[in-house]
């Protein structure tokens, strides 16, 4: 008598299918940018509205921080575990009902506990993302598929101020938090419909090796490919920083700028982030398939860092004009090269850290940038407050890109992980 007949093989997620579910993960960082930026967009009126300083702006941009600083990693630790796909819808409705009630918000302090809300509920936004990234695409296509989830962040940068401009000037700076929160509730079918195969959510919720979730998270902390890429974000992020959370301040203070002209300038930097995400995860894929097709190691992309390096130190040259359309074509270039750094160090940490860990990786790395915001912005703040010397604060915050660099490529990385 025969026995049941064996069971189909098990299909790998196909390559559109896996880039589907890139670009969504992608969506997620977008529609969290869109939240956390919309207070950056508006920051004058706002400012004006509830009588906040310019010491106490840079309190509330810590304020998310702090939050982000320790959620990333505790976010990482608790998706490594549950997997992407569930995780990450629970985390977007969570965070879209936060910042809509950015819209009731009466004084600064209401404000700042609503940052660090906020700040806590999109900690797995990265994490989550690079999870399932790591995990759909094969070895050879993921720096582009890292410089692809980059471009998320600005086109949610991109989309915030735009939008909660052009929402504030019709309405009122309340109703601009609504409408930025509603991107996310907005995002969450489209997830669970790019996820709905059963290929796919093996993939997403297990990994794999299960059992390799129950390596000590504390053995990232001596990795030298996690520390490699803290370094990197550690200068990186300044520049970044700049020109997400002060330009539109800077347009307004430094060079006259009408707030109702910042939407027209503000969100052109994002912008050519992307191009810079994508160049540089494009060119950083095609040396990785080039070692593979040769049986080589995974090479550290030396030329290109030290050139995304110099691109972002040009925010140096910021104070050196008072034409607004030179001076985002400036702030434009910086952001490209901070996204070269980014794609390029994240993808070569994700290659050398285990499967299993790979958000508890991101969620360091995402901490680590939450530190430089968390101490550069009150910073900032005050140094504008008592000296309104935008130069030094622009010619501080770029020039570390290239020092930076210099020490993340004196660590010798580690082999890549299976």
């Amino acid at each position: 008598m025969r026995g049941p007949p064996p069971p189909h093989p098990e299909r790998s997620p196909g390559p559109l299918t896996a880039w589907a579910v890139s670009v969504a993960a992608t969506l997620v960082m977008t529609v969290s940018y869109i939240d956390r930026q919309a207070l950056a967009a508006i920051a004058p009126t706002v400012r004006e509205a509830l009588g906040i300083d310019h010491a106490h702006y840079g309190l509330l941009a810590s304020a998310f921080s702090m939050a982000y600083l320790v959620g990333a990693p505790v976010a990482g630790f608790f998706l490594d575990r549950v997997g992407a796909r569930r995780g990450l819808v629970l985390f977007v409705v969570a965070w879209s009902a936060i910042a809509g009630a950015h819209a009731l918000a009466a004084s600064f302090a209401m404000l700042f506990v609503l940052r660090i809300l906020l700040g806590a509920a999109e900690a797995p936004s990265f994490p989550g993302a690079a999870q399932s990234i790591r995990r759909i695409l094969p070895a050879d296509q993921r720096s582009a598929g890292f410089g692809l989830l980059f471009t998320g962040s600005s086109i949610g940068s991109m989309i915030a101020a735009p939008l909660a401009v052009r929402l504030q000037e019709r309405f009122d700076w309340r109703v601009a938090f609504l409408g930025t929160a509603a991107a996310g509730l907005a995002w969450v079918p489209l997830w669970l419909l790019a996820t709905r195969g059963s290929a796919v959510r093996r993939a997403l919720d297990e990994g794999e090796d299960r059992h390799a979730a129950a390596a000590p998270w504390v053995d990232l902390l001596s990795s030298r490919a996690v520390w490699r890429t803290v370094v990197g974000v550690l200068a990186s992020a300044p520049a970044l920083m700049f020109v997400l959370a002060w330009l539109p301040q800077y347009f307004v203070e430094s060079m006259g700028m009408r707030k109702g002209d910042v939407g027209r300038y503000a969100w052109l930097p994002p912008l050519v982030f992307d191009a810079g995400a994508l160049v540089f995860g494009w060119l950083g894929s095609r040396a990785d398939a080039r070692a593979l097709a040769r049986g080589e190691p995974k090479p550290t992309p030396t030329f290109l860092l030290v050139v995304a390096a110099v691109m972002e130190a040009s925010l140096v040259l910021l104070g050196r004009t008072s034409d607004p359309w030179v001076a985002t074509a400036i702030c434009g270039v910086s952001m490209a090269g901070g996204a070269g750094i980014y794609v390029l160090i994240t993808a070569d940490m994700m290659a050398r850290v285990r499967p299993t860990q790979v958000s508890s990786a991101g969620g360091i790395t995402a901490a680590a940038q939450s530190l430089v915001y968390i101490v550069a912005n009150p910073l900032v703040g005050k140094w504008l407050d008592r000296t309104h010397a935008w130069d030094h604060v622009t010619i501080a915050l770029g020039i570390v890109a290239i020092p930076g660099v210099l020490v993340l490529l004196s660590v010798r990385p580690t082999a890549a992980a299976r």
